[in-house]
C-alpha cells in the first residue's frame, strides 16, 4: 500500500492546506524537486505558456518496485492548469483511475501536494534540490 501511495503521490501535484503561497513573480516551480521522504525526484517544467508538467526522474533503491519503475522517466503530470497565484490543478490517469490533485508553490524551495482518490487523501511536501 505504501508503494502504491508513493506512485499516487508521484502522479499528482499538491495543494496547500494551511500555508500561504508566494506572491507572483518571486519564484518559479521549474526545477528538480525531491519528496520530503527522499524516495523520489521529479523534474518540473512549464508546458505551454502556463501549464505545469512533472516527470519522475529518480527513485531511491527501496522505492524501485515494479509498480513505481513503470513511471520512471515518464511524465506523471501533464498540463495542470493554473487556478490561482502559484497553484495548479489537474487530473491524471493512475492504474486506470482518474485522480484529481493540485500543486501549490509554498516558497522558493517548497511545494506542497494534495491528492485524493475516493475518500483517501494524501499530502506530501517536496523540496527543491
Amino acid at each position: 500500500m505504501k508503494k502504491a501511495l508513493l506512485s499516487m503521490t508521484a502522479a499528482i501535484a499538491v495543494a496547500t492546506l494551511s500555508v500561504s503561497p508566494v506572491t507572483s513573480g518571486e519564484v518559479s516551480p521549474v526545477g528538480t524537486w525531491q519528496s520530503s521522504t527522499g524516495e523520489s525526484r521529479y523534474e518540473v517544467s512549464l508546458c505551454g505558456s502556463d501549464k505545469l508538467c512533472a516527470r519522475l526522474t529518480w527513485l531511491r533503491s527501496d522505492a524501485r518496485t515494479a509498480e513505481n519503475m513503470a513511471y520512471l522517466n515518464k511524465y506523471i503530470v501533464r498540463g495542470a492548469r493554473p487556478v490561482s497565484e502559484n497553484k495548479w490543478r489537474g487530473t491524471i490517469d493512475y492504474a486506470g483511475e482518474k485522480i484529481g490533485g493540485s500543486v501549490t508553490l509554498v516558497n522558493a524551495d517548497r511545494m506542497r501536494l494534495n491528492a485524493c482518490m475516493l475518500i483517501a487523501c494524501q499530502s506530501v511536501d517536496f523540496h527543491r534540490i
